[in-house]
């Protein structure tokens, strides 16, 4: 789920410490400088599909492990309707986690465990974390 920021702007990732846009503004891009819309379409003409685990949930605040009540999106008709999903990348352990917990996925289908890029996942640096997701979503 968004953070309180990204809810209340209406925008994935829209925390400024969080280093999503930075990563896929070096590796399309698609960083800071660009309208959301922008980011959005250079994502999508690179086939990258942005979206969220859960469709609603209960959390106080922004922190993953505070989430209650979770209710995935619908990922039996996103897969329907897109059949040529390869793999499936998420934003860190929780989501990873959430999706396993809750979602069915296709048995063709990789699903890849990234370094989070949230301001509270401070393990790995931004060249650690980039390195990774570049691996990911540049093979």
């Amino acid at each position: 789920m968004p953070g309180a920021m990204s809810l209340e702007r209406a925008e994935y990732y829209a925390h400024p410490r969080n280093a999503f846009w930075d990563i896929v503004g070096a590796l399309f891009e698609a960083g800071r400088d660009k309208p959301y819309a922008t980011r959005a379409k250079i994502l999508k003409a690179n086939g990258i599909a942005l979206w969220d685990v859960l469709d609603a949930c209960v959390r106080p605040g922004s922190l993953d492990a505070d989430i209650r009540d979770a209710e995935p999106n619908d990922f039996a008709a996103f897969f329907a309707e897109h059949r040529h999903v390869e793999r499936i990348a998420f934003n860190g352990g929780a989501a990873a986690k959430l999706f396993r917990r809750h979602v069915e996925a296709p048995l063709d289908i990789s699903l890849i465990q990234l370094p989070s890029t949230s301001p509270a996942h401070a393990a790995r640096s931004f060249k650690e974390k980039c390195a990774a997701w570049r691996r990911a979503l540049k093979p």
